[in-house]
């Protein structure tokens, strides 16, 4: 029979499930971004920027040792109850840190708790998202959901210098911006609770503890990026604010705000360039623009000049997380993508965990400049060794077989009956192989 029929069209990706995430997305990020001037509440209680790094250091090493065993509860019990269980950790973090505002154990624990949900928050949207949508556009989707994250960036950033102009620098402004990331917790837990209200969740599949998967699975050097990135996060999520008020500034609202618009535009026009160019040429290409972007924080004297750096790092976001993300995650099985995203993630808390108590520590002897330039020297190298590693690798999204073909055959109406979709293998060694059709039952599935 003579294939000239069109293809099937492809259903959209972007549904009502996507939305409400996109949604819960934006609040999550705002939230979090309320609490970038953690090392300004730490250093009004007497602390400094070596022991804000600590705490923060503490809190990613205590959320990593939890999050181990997070990533197998995913793939045994599914999204649901996990992703309701760590936002109530994010909420009950924040209150610990505010309500007992003292250096001392409430601190450490609010920390950990806080840095678990929130780790946990995003890892189980990430999840949650990729299981929705077939395997070559789950770069696609977790770059537009993620671009959900630079609105919630932009609205936390100016919300919270809106709270700095109407409070004095107190503890008065410290329960005001917390308690309103409180908040945006318990709005996100309902959605979540609504969102996956009609999710079941059945495995039989063995559960491996999340140690021995990365040495089976093991990604490869994209993992060091992951640790570049959360170096990265941590030198401006963390310690910018302080960089700004040692510059007698008014705030990091301008920097958040170009970053995210940035980072929004090429988030959105690059979401599909992972499957032309490949994935390892945009990360080179990122973290070159985190490189910049660090070093040109130490030209800063006016808030204004806060864009070019936040151009630099917003773009360098953009191109970075979802190929780190769906990197990292495709040697796993499908049936263990909650631990292998949960793994990921981790790579760039370790990241954090290791270079946050370095950078307080430099700021508080030599200055600011020099732990832009170490970090930003830091992530070159790391750039160069990610370059030399991948040089002659193909990406399989880049391959003519990523996206399967579904022809309709012309047939009489009585013998009409549908045909069977094939999907891309979930494993990047199945990449060049013709596509199977996956036909076990135990895999993770969803009632809707």
């Amino acid at each position: 029979m003579p294939e000239s029929a069109d293809a099937t069209p492809e259903p959209s990706i972007y549904t009502s499930i996507f939305w409400w995430s996109f949604t819960a997305n934006i609040l999550l990020v705002a939230g979090n971004a309320l609490t970038f001037r953690f090392a300004e509440l730490v250093n009004l209680l007497g602390g400094t920027q070596q022991l804000a790094g600590t705490i923060v250091s503490v809190g990613t090493i205590g959320a990593l040792v939890g999050r181990l065993f997070m990533g197998q509860f995913l793939d045994r019990y599914g999204v649901r109850p996990v992703w309701a269980t760590v936002s109530v950790c994010y909420t009950v973090g924040i209150a610990l840190m505010i309500l007992v505002p003292q250096l001392g154990f409430t601190m450490y624990a609010g920390r950990i708790l806080f840095a678990f949900g929130l780790g946990g928050m995003f890892a189980c949207s990430m999840t949650h998202i990729q299981d929705q949508v077939p395997a070559y556009r789950r770069t696609e989707v977790i770059a537009t959901l993620g671009s959900s994250g630079f609105i919630g960036m932009m609205l936390g950033s100016q919300l919270g210098d809106l709270v700095l102009g109407f409070t004095a620098d107190s503890f008065v402004r410290y329960w005001t911006l917390f308690g309103l990331s409180g908040s945006f917790g318990v709005v996100y837990l309902c959605i979540v609770l609504w969102l996956t209200r009609n999710d079941c969740h059945h495995s039989e599949h063995p559960q491996v503890s999340a140690l021995p998967l990365l040495f089976r699975y093991w990604p490869g050097s994209v993992m060091l990026v992951g640790m570049a990135m959360g170096m990265a996060f941590v030198s401006t999520t963390v310690f910018l604010a302080r960089y700004a008020t040692s510059l007698g500034l008014r705030g990091v609202g301008t920097y958040f705000t170009a970053y995210a618009i940035t980072a929004f535009c090429v988030r959105i026009l690059t979401r599909n360039m992972s499957r032309k160019y490949g994935r390892h040429r945009m990360i080179v290409l990122a973290m070159v623009g985190h490189i910049a972007g660090l070093c040109s924080l130490c030209f800063v004297t006016h808030e204004w000049q806060f864009i070019i750096p936040a151009a630099c790092t917003g773009f360098a976001h953009a191109l970075l997380f979802p190929c780190v993300v769906s990197l990292g995650t495709e040697p796993f099985p499908k049936q263990y993508r909650g631990t292998a995203t949960t793994l990921v993630l981790c790579t760039i808390d370790v990241g954090g965990v290791i270079s946050a108590p370095i950078l307080g520590s430099v700021i508080d002897h030599i200055g600011f400049h020099t732990m832009f330039l170490l970090a930003a020297g830091v992530i070159a190298v790391v750039d160069v060794v990610y370059l030399v590693a991948t040089f002659r690798m193909v990406d399989p999204e880049t391959l003519p077989n990523a996206r399967p073909a579904v022809m309709v055959q012309p047939q009489s109406p009585a013998t009409a009956q549908p045909l069977p979709t094939q999907t891309l293998s979930e494993t990047s060694h199945d990449a060049g192989k013709a596509p199977q059709r996956r036909g076990n039952p135990s895999d993770v599935t969803c009632c809707r």
